[in-house]
């Protein structure tokens, strides 16, 4: 089975001073509200269930799609095609990025290129969404809709752009959520007829099981570049606003332990030490006892015990 190689993965953040890579003045925030018909008909699309209502069978299946994407994004696109803190076969890394896509925030190598290039910049003009540069909305969302960041940097992601499966789905990065969306209003109908006792129906399971956990899982991804850089504690005197938070962590699946990832953004263990609940991790860890993944990162003692002075 073939394994990936991660030899040129950009791990480590750097202050690069290349003009080509700055990030957009304050003229340069703007946004286009048509070319983002579709983000904005996710948000719209959770008002259906003021008509659906949500039953007990539905909400079950909208936490089931947000934690499965969520890792997706987390542990896929995050710590694996941004950070590559671990080792995977070919077969299991189109795994992750088809689940990551599946949460419609556009393709892996897009992501990933977005990622990389804000460690290189962090808070700093160049970044492509700083809160104590360009505000709280742009670092939120504001930059997410922006045509100017519509472009992958596929400089940034020369590991990740030799593959041709990822390249495709990259482009077609709509193709995994519309199949969630189609699958689950599919489901959701036939329940309806054979299996009324679950209360569901095609329009609810749309609602709740895509729209309203799309919805819930865009926020939360993009309260790490907000909150994360605003509020909370920094335990290592990083070049960056960068902030440890509880609950953001515990919201996020461990991504809240923002000032650990950018000291040492390798590692596939962002919650350090043992109290810090890091939910990603868990799951990787569990991979690597099944195989799935190996070579699983950890932050080295030298880091460790600077977080402890």
């Amino acid at each position: 089975m073939e394994t990936v190689s991660d030899n040129s993965a950009t791990t480590t953040p750097t202050k690069a001073s290349n003009p080509q890579e700055t990030g957009h003045t304050a003229e340069e925030q703007r946004t286009d509200w048509h070319t983002n018909l579709p983000f904005l008909g996710v948000h719209a699309g959770c008002l259906i269930v003021l008509w659906t209502g949500i039953s007990p069978f539905a909400a079950c299946i909208g936490l089931t799609t947000l934690l499965i994407r969520m890792f997706g994004l987390t542990g896929g696109y995050h710590r694996y095609f941004c950070h590559r803190s671990y080792k995977t076969t070919r077969a299991f890394q189109f795994v992750l990025a088809t689940v990551g896509a599946a949460a419609a925030q556009k393709g892996p190598l897009w992501w990933a290129g977005h990622h990389r290039h804000h460690h290189r910049h962090s808070d700093t003009p160049s970044d492509v969404h700083p809160p104590g540069v360009k505000g709280f909305y742009w670092a939120h969302f504001g930059w997410v809709i922006c045509p100017d960041n519509v472009r992958t940097r596929t400089e940034l992601v020369p590991d990740l752009s030799r593959f041709p499966e990822l390249r495709w789905l990259d482009r077609h990065h709509y193709t995994a959520p519309v199949c969630l969306a189609l699958g689950l209003f599919g489901l959701g109908a036939w329940l309806e007829s054979n299996a009324p006792h679950l209360e569901t129906s095609g329009w609810e399971l749309l609602a709740v099981g895509f729209f309203l956990s799309t919805t819930l899982l865009y926020h939360i991804t993009f309260a790490v570049n907000s909150i994360g850089h605003t509020i909370g504690r920094q335990r290592y005197k990083t070049q960056d606003a960068s902030r440890n938070g509880l609950l953001l962590a515990l919201i996020t699946a461990g991504e809240g332990w923002h000032n650990n990832h950018h000291r040492y953004p390798a590692s596939a263990r962002q919650g350090f030490y043992w109290w810090e609940i890091d939910a990603t991790h868990y799951v990787i860890v569990m991979l690597a006892w099944i195989g799935v993944v190996w070579n699983v990162r950890t932050p080295p003692l030298e880091v460790l015990n600077e977080g402890q002075q």
